[in-house]
């Protein structure tokens, strides 16, 4: 094989090289920004260039442009291209804010995944949950929706910062069904309000967490997980059923072997 393609074919050498740029990118990023590291960010962005070269020369360029991981890669190197360019032209315009793309790549990382065992069945019972749950999440949105409307038209004078306008609002009310700041929501109520009706917010709010945090939120993760783990237990149920016919027509043979007997 040609040392090129050895080197540039191999996902793993590659997936180093995508790790040292993704590194040399948070350096960047952070301040740190010797000479040193535009070097090995230049020599990560030409090895990357020759990589789509050498996989196109390869699969040819319909073929390498057909892998969808191929497009990602392909996309994120043009983009790169004018940051590198800026590092020897400094006078033309600031395409460094580019650089952050390739880190990117790092998601190639994914492709080694399918090593791990049962990984296409895990994303399969995925895919098929997300289907089958989905009339669930949108439900459970209409609610957190209509929640936040009714609380944005009796607290948005009152509380502005949480309730002012439907978004803030809705935003606010995902947030308690989430657990997160339901305290802090009605005690910020309370005090502009005063005392008096301090108990019953917080019984308000107390309730919507109730219904939809723990009740909603409950009910939503049960059919989530439910439906992804389905496709195991039809697995199972096959298995049993299989396990079942199969002890039957022993039980059949016995009896005949009895009967001749």
């Amino acid at each position: 094989m040609n040392p090129l393609k050895k080197i540039f074919l191999n996902e793993h050498l590659m997936l180093g090289v995508i790790l040292v740029n993704s590194v040399a990118i948070f350096l960047q990023e952070s301040g740190y920004n010797p000479t040193y590291i535009k070097v090995i960010d230049i020599v990560c962005t030409m090895l990357f260039i020759i990589e789509m070269a050498v996989k196109q020369h390869e699969y040819g360029i319909r073929g390498y442009w057909r892998d969808g991981w191929n497009r990602f890669d392909g996309i994120l190197v043009i983009l790169s291209i004018p940051a590198m360019v800026s590092y020897f032209a400094p006078d033309m315009l600031d395409f460094s804010r580019l650089l952050i793309l390739r880190l990117l790549r790092v998601f190639r990382f994914f492709r080694v995944i399918h090593f791990f065992p049962n990984f296409s069945t895990i994303m399969r019972n995925v895919r098929l949950a997300i289907r089958q749950s989905f009339s669930v999440f949108v439900g459970f949105f209409v609610l957190i929706v209509v929640a936040g409307m009714i609380n944005c038209t009796i607290f948005g004078n009152i509380s502005p910062e949480y309730f002012g306008t439907p978004l803030d609002s809705i935003y606010s009310v995902f947030r308690i069904c989430t657990v997160e700041g339901w305290y802090e929501i009605p005690d910020s109520i309370g005090a502009v309000v005063g005392r008096e009706w301090t108990h019953l917010i917080r019984l308000y709010f107390g309730s919507l967490l109730f219904a939809g945090g723990i009740i909603g939120l409950s009910i939503v993760n049960s059919i989530f997980v439910d439906a992804m783990v389905s496709d195991n237990n039809d697995e199972v149920l096959s298995s049993l059923k299989n396990l079942q016919d199969t002890i039957n027509e022993l039980q059949k043979k016995l009896e005949d072997n009895k009967k001749e007997q």
